[in-house]
């Protein structure tokens, strides 16, 4: 094994929500400290954002203003907020974006040094995995009617990570790693029965065809798998590790 579990002080945790917060903490053997904003920024060297994208914005001005890195879960929010890309470019801060519930950014990204034609992603995900989403919602789609694997929607990445927040970051990812959320299509399948969540991509250009196919197992959450909080823990270990492989 060419990598090991770095030791990574957690400087502490904050919330929109102080109670939930202190009730969660009070399960683990070791809690981190509960901290305000501003003292969580003042104490760490990198933020992690696990709180939605309506946060993302102001979170990644004031660590910026910081000086300070930042690692953004909500990976939508750059499609919406693209001036946190360029805010942590113009003050040399980095912003971290991790792979989450998908796999071969470094392909994709590799792939875009010459010339990438199309990218396209399909997903499936069973009925609860999209409860709430507001393309369903807006759309007045009766999930619990479905039969059978059925389409559900159709666009590019940006449409679908507007439409479906907590279920499309991976299209976010897919886009920002390759030729741009408008360009990028996707589709999302409802499939009854299903136990995973499912995601393919294929790559088209002039260095041939990638295609990458993944089932997630669902987290306590529905709408994400377990594969998320593992690519968090490994893109913190890839933070302060002197080594790294993969592009």
């Amino acid at each position: 094994m060419l990598w090991s579990k770095l030791n990574v002080d957690i400087a502490g945790v904050t919330s929109r929500n102080e109670s939930k917060a202190h009730e969660f903490l009070a399960r683990l053997n070791t809690p981190p400290p509960y901290l305000s904003r501003q003292q969580l920024i003042d104490k760490s060297d990198l933020l992690v954002e696990t709180a939605g994208g309506h946060v993302v914005a102001t979170l990644a001005k004031e660590t910026f203003a910081a000086g300070k890195d930042l690692m953004v879960i909500s990976i939508g929010a750059l499609l919406e907020y693209p001036e946190v890309i360029e805010e942590a470019r113009r003050t040399g801060c980095r912003l971290l974006a991790p792979s989450g519930a998908i796999a071969g950014l470094d392909g994709i990204k590799s792939a875009c040094a010459g010339r990438v034609d199309q990218v396209t992603m399909i997903s499936r995900k069973p009925p609860i995995g999209l409860q709430g989403a507001p393309y369903i919602v807006e759309n007045g789609i009766n999930l619990e009617g479905l039969v059978g694997e059925t389409e559900v929607f159709s666009g590019n990445a940006r449409e679908a990570v507007k439409g479906f927040p907590s279920n499309l970051n991976v299209s976010a990812a897919v886009s920002l790693a390759g030729i741009g959320p408008d360009r990028t299509q996707v589709k999302m399948l409802v499939v009854p029965g299903l136990e995973r969540n499912c995601h393919e991509v294929e790559v088209l250009g002039e260095f041939g065809v990638l295609k990458i196919h993944i089932e997630n197992i669902p987290s306590e959450n529905p709408k994400t798998g377990k594969l998320t909080a593992f690519s968090i823990i490994r893109s913190v270990q890839d933070a302060v590790d002197p080594f790294r492989i993969g592009t």
